[in-house]
């Protein structure tokens, strides 16, 4: 997002935050309506169009949002995406990734309250490395014949009772609602925003051999040293780095592997 859809989008989040402060407020129920309501605004472009239309007037667009929703969510959904289309979008789709956004962490504040965010996490990743791994598994979630129903039917079977409900939601959405996403690039944007609910960056680090408790305790102290800022490890085991550890931290990897420096040596002889 680029100028005021950054800005709305951060007043926004402000308002999720305040919102959801109020142990009275269902997280849980209230992502599946912002999720509803960016279903809502996929389908209909032009709706899009009216409600981040600058020339409107922002109570007039709001007063249309309560007209819509009304009896189809509940107060507090209606009151946030009434909230932002007073402000001022860059682009008409920055609204339905904004509401969509808020969807995602509202469910993550429901995961925060039960005491389950840092399993979220990790669930998270471990999809993530199940899906990598397999690609019927990645053709069936990614198929464009397969319907919303059956794509739903197969991650209960896969994840239903083993996973968080949190994690599961948030899957599920992704996948029945991907709005021209990757799975790859969804989940990477989940991981980003559970991290971001404990104020930390999150570190794929991927190894030949499981780090034991000690070299997870001295690698995430030493990447906290280098960021300033706590960092959450999501671990995986590719024997096929050799030895060492690769680490990636957003865009930045920190390539400490054998497998890493022999390639480094044969460029050097080649050159």
């Amino acid at each position: 997002m680029n100028g005021a859809s950054r800005e709305a989008l951060a007043a926004a989040r402000e308002s999720l935050t305040a919102l959801t402060d109020s142990t009275s407020v269902d997280a849980a129920a209230l992502a599946d309506e912002l999720a509803a309501v960016t279903a809502l605004l996929e389908r209909e472009v032009s709706l899009r169009r009216v409600l981040t239309d600058p020339a409107r007037d922002g109570e007039a667009k709001a007063s249309l949002v309560q007209r819509l929703l009304a009896g189809q969510v509940g107060g507090p959904a209606t009151d946030l995406v009434s909230g932002m289309v007073r402000s001022r979008w860059s682009a008409p789709r920055d609204l339905a990734d904004a509401v969509e956004e808020l969807a995602d962490l509202a469910d993550l504040v429901s995961a925060e309250r039960d005491g389950q965010l840092d399993d979220v996490e990790d669930e998270l990743f471990r999809f993530g490395r199940t899906a990598a791994s397999s690609p019927q598994l990645r053709a069936a979630l990614a198929s464009r014949t397969a319907g919303p129903d059956a794509k739903r039917a197969l991650l209960q079977e896969l994840l239903g009772g083993r996973v968080r409900p949190a994690t599961e939601r948030l899957v599920t959405r992704l996948v029945t609602q991907p709005r021209g996403r990757s799975l790859d690039s969804g989940l990477e944007a989940l991981s980003r925003l559970a991290a971001e609910r404990r104020n930390r960056s999150v570190a794929v680090v991927t190894s030949a051999v499981p780090l034991s408790d000690e070299q997870k305790r001295r690698l995430s102290a030493a990447l906290a040293t280098l960021y300033g800022r706590q960092v959450h490890l999501n671990l995986d085991v590719d024997p096929e780095v050799l030895g060492g550890i690769t680490v990636r931290v957003g865009d930045e990897i920190i390539n400490g592997s054998i497998a890493d420096r022999l390639e480094a040596a044969k460029r050097r002889m080649a050159g």
